[in-house]
């Protein structure tokens, strides 16, 4: 599509950024991914992968659904069940029937999801401390990131709901 011959100059210029937003939030991600990748080989982690690591992360203490870890935002991946499944297995996340819908299946992080959700977070704390002490970003700047991304998630959010 000729992003030019449909929309005017302002438009474009819109539009041009826009794009170049949406491509750098899929680098950010995959780049994420990575930095988890390399850090569990530099450690010697390597019986999981990169997401299931970040599944773990954003679990954290708490014990949720499949359906919950969704909708709660921890994981956005298609394949929920098959790293759950591999978690349990590898022994990262124990997994309970529900008592009260058999169904359902309640997840919570094992000692060994600890550590790796422990290794993940202090990670992420080396790189907090990094990006302000080399001055890559300071609090203001992470601030006004957020508030632009939050207004995009809810933007899309009722994009999904409202168009059918």
């Amino acid at each position: 599509m000729n992003i030019q011959s449909t929309v005017s100059a302002p438009e474009t210029h819109f539009m041009v950024g826009y794009l170049d937003s949406l491509a750098l939030v899929e680098r950010l991600h995959r780049l994420l991914l990575d930095v988890i990748k390399d850090e569990f080989e530099r450690v010697g982690v390597l019986e999981i992968n990169a997401v299931q690591a970040l599944l773990l992360f954003n679990i954290g203490d708490h014990e949720v659904t499949a359906g919950e870890l969704k909708s709660r935002g921890y994981y956005q991946g298609s394949n929920v069940s098959y790293n759950l499944k591999k978690l349990v297995e590898t022994g990262y996340m124990h997994h309970q029937r529900s008592q009260v819908d058999r169904r359902s299946v309640r997840v919570r992080l094992t000692q060994k999801g600890r550590a790796v959700r422990d290794l993940v977070a202090k990670l992420f704390g080396r790189h907090a401390d990094g990006l302000q002490s080399k001055g890559v970003l300071g609090p203001e700047g992470i601030e006004d990131i957020n508030t632009a991304l939050r207004r995009v998630e809810r933007y899309w959010t009722e994009q999904i709901r409202y168009i059918y």
